[in-house]
């Protein structure tokens, strides 16, 4: 077995020149031994450096070696191993599906999932996540040297007991199902046999180079570019162009970030490197950068499952599920490429409770349509994966979504995701692990945030998104890393993994002080860039944050080498000079707008602001109401109007029955037609309990006095000829007959009675039973009142004194309004009053911006 030879490269210089020394001294190293380049390998640790070490060696001339990584080398020696069923393969999601498996076989395991399922899927994780750190340790090792290192695996893990038996035994499993996995397509290399072996050392080393390196037959060389711990490039940490920005916050960083990136592409610095510590600050930056329509190269992408593509297809899922809700059916419905914009705004207005819904057959219909859709997934018994995903399949493909993933860039990726690896193993698993269509949900919700999108390269690129592992021995012209902080640079704690600190030391696997040198190093190494920029936030959100001990680091390396530290700035935006644009209060004109129907609401926001009155009845603005949004006080007073409205309907003469049976069964009917939820109408049913007999005393005083419930809940309209055309619209909550043909209308209310009796004190001041008044032909035999049902000693019996001559006096102000509106009088916004406080207009009024003047 040939000795592996070791040559240190300069540390000083820039990425250009470390790659021609590499292939200048691995030259002269063959010659010195009489071997031809062309017949010699060189690896390098991952295949970002492939480029810059063969344009090193084409710049050398002559033959060159075959540069590649070990997985390129494998992969080029032939097909991938195929991994046999219920194998580790190193696949997430195969892994997930075969390790569920094994352990649902075993009779703790099967308890375990009966018992709590969340915690058995986390416990599933942790196993697949420890086998498969197991069996990568293993396969970095020559295959005859890898039975004493699982020999040494279970001696280590035996022996366990006390609060640690359960993660030992887990342990124990995770690696028994490595062990008998520990084959793949990298074994080839340890029978490769070249004239040398070169490997090039950067950024930490790379354990299976360095074990075909260690069992080589063949001369070898390695080639370290890393400098000691103790003094990280001494003398290129003093030739460096480094700036540290410092922002006050999350979102300054990221501007400041995009504004350096932007700097460089504009001076021709490219190509510019924009290193992910943050993932979250990234996206925020790319979002920046492409509003700039700067391309970019994504190498680190974000999760599969928060793209559009992933969202409709569990949002199809979640729509089809028994009792799914409103919310989780019109969030499929908005991704269905069938549903007809009319009709699914109409659909959408109808569930949301509206009135006089434009198109509400259309809506209706297709709901009709989408429920025989869902039907296939609804009425699935529980099945294999594999059937499930043969349904969900013909469910895309039957309404031409398929179609659609499949010519989109994150939907291809999420139906490759779906399809699973292929395969054998795949197939076993997939046709054995049975579930519902709750668990096939959940799988594939968890499938998806596995697993990246990548986004597909941009041709004119300049501007790389890319992890600091990989930033390095790149010729980047300039490397910009936000995050560059105590958290995100320099705190690489252990993770949570069943195999622990001490554990991973023993087996020579990768721990906590491994992980910080390789981020030192690899930060190092970035410095070969020549010009950096460190950005970091000094706030997350109240917490101040420190600066990264990595940077803190390279400046005490700056400090034994005699040269000053990187001077750091306060990052300010740009500023430029704007012209002044007051925003003055808004006087709209509506004239040729105007509706032809006016409800007593809409007459209410017109005398409150006319520009509240605009946005609402002449652009049609509204908030959108919550679909599951738990019982408020305006539901309870809908249920309360229409039990009253069901037991006055099929109530018998007074006195005639149970008036306390009737009236309860009314709630409880009225309940079961709404469908409400019983724990939510709870508080408010025993309002109700109270409410009850007490309504009943005062009903029969009332009849007593001679007055009938006559009708409820009525829809009435009117087109007075003072108002030339402009029709009235409304629905009576209920109207009374008493004796002499005297008529009463009562309006039911579950607010305070003290701001009701504030309103009828003042008569012209209660717009909406003078308005319903008007409905009804407003003669002075016509009364009108409030009826408080949830005010203490409710019922309260609130009249409006003269309310026909009210509603006469509204009708003649009404007329000459509406006639100056028609003529284009403006609808200005008021900005006073208590009302301005919650209008929903205030943002679009700009209330808060206008002008002094």
């Amino acid at each position: 077995m040939a000795v592996t030879e070791h040559d240190g490269l300069p540390q000083t210089g820039s990425v250009q020149a470390l790659w021609a020394a590499v292939a200048q001294r691995s030259l002269a190293w063959l010659a010195q031994r009489g071997l031809s380049s062309r017949d010699a390998v060189m690896l390098v640790p991952f295949a970002a450096l492939l480029a810059p070490s063969r344009a090193a060696w084409a710049a050398v001339g002559g033959w060159q070696p075959r540069v590649e990584t070990p997985l390129t080398l494998a992969a080029s020696l032939g097909p991938p191993l195929a991994p046999g069923p219920g194998a580790c393969s190193g696949d997430a999601t195969l892994d997930m599906l075969a390790a569920a498996l094994m352990l649902r076989r075993q009779a703790w395991g099967a308890a375990w999932e009966a018992r709590d399922p969340e915690g058995f899927e986390r416990v599933v994780a942790l196993v697949v996540e420890a086998a498969q750190a197991l069996r990568a340790a293993a396969l970095a090792r020559a295959p005859h040297a890898r039975e004493a290192f699982w020999t040494q695996v279970r001696d280590l893990c035996a022996g366990a007991a006390g609060p640690a038996a359960t993660e030992a035994l887990l342990l124990r499993v995770a690696a028994e199902w490595a062990a008998a996995s520990d084959t793949a397509s990298t074994d080839r290399l340890f029978a490769l046999a070249p004239a040398a072996w070169i490997a090039v050392r950067i950024g930490g080393p790379d354990a299976l180079a360095e074990a075909l390196l260690a069992q080589a037959r063949v001369p070898a060389l390695q080639l370290r570019a890393d400098a000691p711990d103790d003094d990280p490039f001494g003398a290129l940490a003093g030739v460096a162009e480094v700036q540290r920005l410092s922002c006050t916050d999350f979102e300054a960083e990221a501007q400041a970030a995009a504004s350096e990136v932007i700097a460089a592409l504009n001076a021709g610095r490219t190509p510019v490197a924009l290193v992910v510590l943050d993932r979250e600050l990234v996206r925020r930056v790319r979002a920046l950068l492409e509003r700039a329509a700067v391309p970019l190269l994504d190498e680190t992408g974000w999760l599969l499952a928060t793209t559009r593509a992933a969202a409709g297809v569990v949002a199809l899922l979640r729509a089809a599920a028994p009792g799914a809700g409103p919310d989780a059916r019109l969030e499929w419905l908005k991704t269905w490429p069938v549903a007809a914009p009319a009709a699914l705004d109409a659909l959408e207005a109808t569930w949301r409770g509206r009135r006089h819904v434009s198109a509400a057959e259309a809506g209706q219909r297709l709901w009709e349509q989408a429920q025989r859709h869902l039907q296939p997934l609804a009425a699935a018994a529980r099945r294999p994966l594999a059937a499930w995903l043969e349904l969900l399949h013909e469910r895309l493909a039957s309404d031409g979504s398929l179609e659609r993933l499949d010519a989109d860039a994150a939907g291809a990726q999420v139906l490759a995701a779906l399809a699973g690896p292929g395969g054998a193993a795949w197939q076993q698993a997939s046709s054995v692990l049975r579930m519902d269509l709750a668990g096939f949900t959940h799988w594939v919700e968890s499938t998806l945030l596995r697993l990246p999108f990548l986004p597909p390269p941009d041709a004119a690129a300049q501007v790389v998104i890319t992890p600091l592992a990989r930033a390095y021995g790149r010729p980047f012209a300039q490397v910009v890393m936000p995050g560059a902080d105590e958290v995100r640079l320099g705190a690489t704690s252990a993770p949570a993994t069943l195999i622990g600190e001490t554990l991973a030391r023993a087996l020579g696997m990768e721990d906590t002080a491994a992980r910080r040198l390789r981020q030192r190093l690899a930060l190092a190494q970035v410095l070969r860039a020549g010009r950096v920029t460190l950005l970091r936030r000094l706030r997350d959100g109240d917490e101040p944050v420190a600066p990264s001990p990595d940077v803190e680091w390279l400046l005490r390396a700056r400090q034994r080498s005699a040269a000053p530290p990187w001077p750091t700035h306060d990052w300010q935006p740009g500023r430029a000079e704007v012209p002044l644009q007051p925003v003055c209060r808004p006087t709209p004109s509506a004239a040729a707008a105007l509706p032809e129907t006016l409800s007593a609401s809409q007459l209410e926001t017109l005398r409150q602001c006319p520009y509240r009155f605009f946005a609402r009845a002449v652009l049609r603005l509204d908030d959108a109401d919550e679909l599951e949004a738990g019982l408020a006080k305006r539901d309870y007073g809908n249920w309360l109007h229409a039990v009253l409205h069901r037991f006055h309907r099929l109530r018998a003469e007074p006195g005639a029955g149970d008036d306390q049976a009737g009236l309860l069964e009314a709630a409880d009917v009225v309940t079961r037609e709404l469908e409400l939820d019983e724990a939510d109408l709870l508080p408010f049913r025993a309002s109700f309990e109270t409410f009850a007999p007490a309504y009943l005393g005062w009903l029969a005083q009332r009849e007593g006095q001679g007055w009938r419930w006559h009708e409820g809940e009525t829809d009435h309209a009117v087109q007075p000829a003072v108002l030339a055309g402009l029709r009235l619209r409304g629905r009576l909550d209920r109207l009374d007959h008493g004796p002499g043909g005297q008529r009463e209308l009562l309006d039911y209310k579950t607010g305070a009675a003290a701001g009701l009796k504030q309103k009828v004190a003042q008569p012209l001041e209660d717009t909406q039973l003078a308005f319903y008044a008007a409905l009804l032909g407003g003669d002075d035999k016509l009364a009108a009142a409030y009826l408080a049902l949830d005010d203490a000693g409710a019922p309260l019996h609130i009249p409006h004194p003269e309310v026909h001559a009210t509603a006469q006096t509204m009708l003649d102000a009404l007329g000459g309004e509406w006639a100056r509106l028609r003529q284009g009088a403006p609808l200005p916004a008021l900005g006073e009053g208590r009302v301005c406080e919650t209008c929903e207009a205030r943002g679009l009024c700009r209330r808060d911006h206008w002008a002094a003047a």
